[in-house]
């Protein structure tokens, strides 16, 4: 797999049996695959070591304008990936394939994306509350 911006490798990380991650060797960044960065969540810091930027000073940015450039899925090869904006942070603006649900986040944005302690969806809730159940009691 090639990374869709850097065209670099792009790496699965090992440890990560519950869901797929990869890490672009060349700009460090990260492709989820389908809801990935929903179960990855609270391994954030140590999935995307990269500290999170400052967001970029840009106030002319409109998240409804078209993309100034087309990536392609680097999982499915030829579909284009749409430019998302987290409505919470809107600073971060990730890409998420259509067809495979993917989602690249550049180096730092995982992070940030997870730092946001507003966010916090009632899926993600469910998710943490149902994850002990199913992993069952845990072994000493």
């Amino acid at each position: 797999m090639h990374c869709p911006k850097c065209h670099a490798e792009m790496r699965l990380l090992p440890g990560y049996e519950e869901a797929v991650v990869h890490r672009c060797e060349g700009c460090n960044g990260m492709w989820f695959e389908n809801m990935a960065h929903v179960q990855l969540r609270d391994d954030a810091e140590r999935i995307d070591p990269t500290a999170p930027q400052p967001p970029a000073a840009d106030d002319a940015f409109d998240p409804t304008a078209p993309a100034a450039d087309t990536i392609l899925c680097p999982a499915c090869g030829h579909y284009p990936l749409i430019h998302m904006v987290d409505p919470h942070q809107p600073h971060i603006r990730f890409e998420s394939c259509k067809f495979c649900y993917g989602r690249f986040y550049d180096a730092g944005e995982f992070r940030d994306f997870v730092d946001d302690s507003e966010y916090d969806t009632a899926f993600d809730r469910l998710i943490r509350k149902l994850k002990p159940l199913i992993e069952g009691p845990s072994e000493v």
